[in-house]
C-alpha cells in the first residue's frame, strides 16, 4: 500500500453537521439503494434526508418485480421540500446513486448545482451506479447525465471497475493504468475517486481491491472474494463512507472503515445463507486513527 501524505483540502475538511441528503432507489424487500445506505447511517449516529429514485418491492435479480421508476416531477417536488426545509445549508454531505431514468438524473443535477451554490462546505459523493460486470444497466441518457454534469459538480466518486473505466476512457487494469483513469476523472473536478471490486494485475488470487486515488497516489485495501454476490454491496459502502465524512473521518480511514465494516456484512450474510445482506444489527469496523 502507498500512504497518502495528503489529500485535497475538499476531503480533509472537517465539518460540523452530521446530515446526510441521499438520492437514491429505495425497495420494500432488501437492501438496495437508500434501503442499503439509510440504517447505516442512522447507526453510525448521522441524521438522514433520504429522498427515492424508484419505489420498487425488491432489486431486479428476483423473478417479479412491482413498483416503478418515480415520475420526475415527483423527484423534483420531493427535492423542493428538502429546500424549503433547509437541509441543504444544515446537511455535510449530499449522495446521489440509482436515478432510473434520464429526468430523473437531470433533476438530480439541477438540485446538486444547486445545493453546493447554496451550501459550499457540502461535500458531494457521486456512486455513478450505471453498470457492472462489462455491460450499462441504466436507461439511455443517464451515463450522459452522470458524465458531463454530475461526476464533474462532485468532490468524490465511488464507480466499480468498469464504471471507472467507462467515464475515464481508460482501462483500469493495474496501477498506472487506473492513476491514468483516476486522473482522467480528477481532470473534471473530483478531488478523489474510490473504486470498488477492483481486479488489477497484481491483487492477490481470490481477493478484490477497493482502491483511492486522489492527489496522484493510490490506497489499496484488499479483501478476501466470498462466494456471494448479493445486491447493494456498493450502495452499502458508499452509505458507510458518506457517514464518516460527515463526522469529520480522513477520506482514507472512512474508506477503511467502511471496507471492513462491508466485508464484515457479507461473511455474516455468507454465513446465513442469505440472498440479502444481514445488515442488522449493523457489525460497525472500527474507525482508523
Amino acid at each position: 500500500m502507498m500512504p497518502i501524505a495528503s489529500l485535497p483540502p475538499i476531503l480533509a475538511v472537517r465539518v460540523q453537521q452530521m446530515l446526510v441528503i441521499s438520492i437514491q432507489s429505495q425497495v420494500v424487500h432488501g437492501h438496495v439503494g437508500n434501503s442499503a445506505a439509510v440504517y447505516p447511517m442512522q447507526a453510525e449516529g448521522v441524521s438522514v434526508a433520504a429522498v427515492p429514485t424508484t419505489l420498487l418491492s425488491n432489486h431486479p435479480r428476483y423473478p417479479t418485480v412491482r413498483g416503478r421508476v418515480l415520475e420526475a416531477e415527483l423527484v423534483a417536488d420531493l427535492l423542493r421540500g428538502v429546500e424549503e426545509r433547509g437541509l441543504i445549508e444544515q446537511a455535510a454531505v449530499l449522495v446521489t446513486g440509482y436515478l432510473g431514468s434520464p429526468e430523473n438524473a437531470g433533476v438530480v443535477a439541477d438540485f446538486a448545482e444547486r445545493a453546493l451554490r447554496r451550501n459550499p462546505d457540502l461535500l458531494y459523493l457521486c456512486d455513478p451506479v450505471i453498470g457492472d460486470d462489462d455491460r450499462v444497466y441504466v436507461a439511455d441518457g443517464i451515463l450522459d447525465v452522470v458524465r458531463k454534469r454530475l461526476v464533474p459538480a462532485a468532490a468524490l466518486i465511488t464507480p466499480n471497475q468498469f464504471e471507472l473505466e467507462l467515464l475515464s476512457g481508460t482501462k483500469a487494469r493495474d496501477v498506472s493504468g487506473l492513476l491514468a483513469a483516476g486522473n482522467a476523472i480528477s481532470a473534471l473536478r473530483p478531488a478523489g475517486v474510490i473504486a470498488t471490486g477492483c481486479t488489477l494485475a497484481d491483487t492477490p488470487a481470490g481477493q478484490l481491491e477497493t482502491i483511492l486515488c486522489a492527489g496522484g497516489q493510490v490506497s489499496r485495501i484488499a479483501t478476501p472474494r466470498l462466494p456471494i454476490r448479493p445486491c447493494g454491496t456498493g450502495d452499502l459502502l458508499t452509505g458507510l463512507l458518506a457517514a464518516q465524512l460527515a463526522k469529520g473521518a480522513s477520506c482514507e480511514a472512512a474508506m477503511r472503515h467502511a471496507v471492513d465494516t462491508v466485508f464484515a456484512v457479507l461473511a455474516r450474510t455468507q454465513e446465513a445463507r442469505s440472498e440479502e445482506m444481514c445488515l442488522i444489527p449493523l457489525p460497525l469496523a472500527p474507525v482508523p486513527a
